[in-house]
């Protein structure tokens, strides 16, 4: 699915990523851990394609995409959910899920929202026309992430998902990003650093000072790690 190889990005002249190999299987979800400023949400903006590395590779099914531009990326299947979810306050539930099929070049209607949306995330059919803003964190996260899978993307990239997010919501939204695994075949690559969230991951990559320094199976996941990369 996802392959990123040697991947080196700067700001300037300032080396941000550095030689960072990472991969993404078909139909699995990957966790990358690491305390802030190491690199985490650049490697995001990498693969999305707003920052284009200096050395390196990014491959989607095979396909090198460094020079390809981010709607042509969210056209392969690369949908993204920034860190602070960036919904559109003064558009309704309804119409911020519609704006998700312009990744795939898709003109917006109503009967375009899928009924898995709302098997995914329930509270949203009941909110259809309550404007973004007048949500809830966790309810615009919720909104966040079906809006990106409104595109029917084949990667799905999530930036902190449960940042701000009071711990009852954290639980509803961990399991609806495993069902969207378990139910499309989606793959995920998630930020995060809540352990527990962490746990729902197949395995886990951690970064430090720009570079991967730790891999390996979620469920083997040491206590010295956890207290590495996601004490606070």
């Amino acid at each position: 699915m996802l392959e990123i190889s040697n991947l080196n990005v700067y700001y300037g002249e300032s080396h941000i990523l550095r030689n960072v190999d990472l991969h993404v299987p078909t139909g699995k979800m990957v966790c990358l851990i690491g305390r802030n400023g190491v690199g985490k949400t650049t490697l995001m903006k990498s693969i999305i394609g707003l920052l284009k590395p200096r050395t390196g590779q990014i491959s989607l099914d095979g396909v090198i995409i460094n020079d390809k531009s981010p709607d042509i990326r969210a056209r392969m299947g690369i949908g993204y959910v920034p860190q602070g979810r960036e919904i559109i306050p003064r558009l309704t539930v309804e119409e911020n899920l519609l704006l998700g099929l312009e990744a795939r070049g898709k003109i917006p209607n109503s009967t375009n929202i899928p009924q898995e949306i709302f098997e995914l995330f329930p509270v949203l059919e009941t909110m259809l026309s309550r404007m973004g803003g007048d949500l809830s964190g966790g309810q615009q996260q919720q909104l966040a992430i079906a809006r990106a899978l409104m595109g029917n993307p084949r990667l799905l990239v999530l930036d902190e998902p449960t940042e701000g997010i009071q711990p009852s919501i954290i639980l509803d939204i961990e399991a609806a990003v495993r069902r969207v695994v378990e139910m499309t075949g989606v793959s995920v690559l998630l930020v995060e650093q809540h352990l527990h969230f962490v746990r729902q991951a197949d395995s886990y990559y951690a970064m430090q000072k720009g570079g991967i320094v730790a891999s390996g199976a979620t469920s083997e996941l040491s206590q010295d790690v956890i207290q590495r990369f996601l004490a606070v």
